[in-house]
């Protein structure tokens, strides 16, 4: 079957502010990154890229999430600079979709990463958070 969609691509940018640092990630004192964008708000922008692909594909009351990421982050981006994600549709594995999503600054690529996400209804997925922490027993 023809998958319409196959190598499609969307990008998604951010330029880096303090809540973006890897120094914002800090829990107590006893924890210290740097100054520069911290890779899990590079994958939250590898993700948005790639949900940006899916979001003509979605029914009501529909959402995709990410389900496994394998990412490298290869080089630091300071404050100030902007950071570009660009996902690119590699087809679906069974009921998941996969992407190759790049991350670039001005100097370059930054992080790559092989992205897979699920379509899943939304109400059914809160439903499911709910429960998880109300359950008897739960901590």
């Amino acid at each position: 079957m023809n998958d319409p969609i196959l190598n499609s691509t969307a990008s998604a940018q951010l330029v880096v502010t303090a809540g973006d640092l890897a120094s914002a990630l800090s829990l107590d004192a006893q924890d210290a990154f740097p100054a520069v964008l911290a890779t899990a708000r590079m994958v939250a922008l590898m993700e948005i890229a790639s949900a940006r692909l899916l979001r003509p594909h979605l029914a009501e009351g529909e959402h995709s999430v990410g389900v496994h990421v394998d990412v490298t982050h290869s080089a630091p981006t300071p404050p100030g600079a902007q950071v570009t994600a660009t996902a690119r549709y590699l087809g679906r594995e069974e009921k998941l979709f996969l992407f190759e999503v790049v991350a670039c600054d001005a100097g370059g690529e930054v992080g790559r990463a092989r992205h897979r996400r699920a379509i899943v209804n939304v109400e059914r997925l809160q439903n499911s958070a709910r429960r998880r922490v109300t359950a008897e027993g739960s901590p």
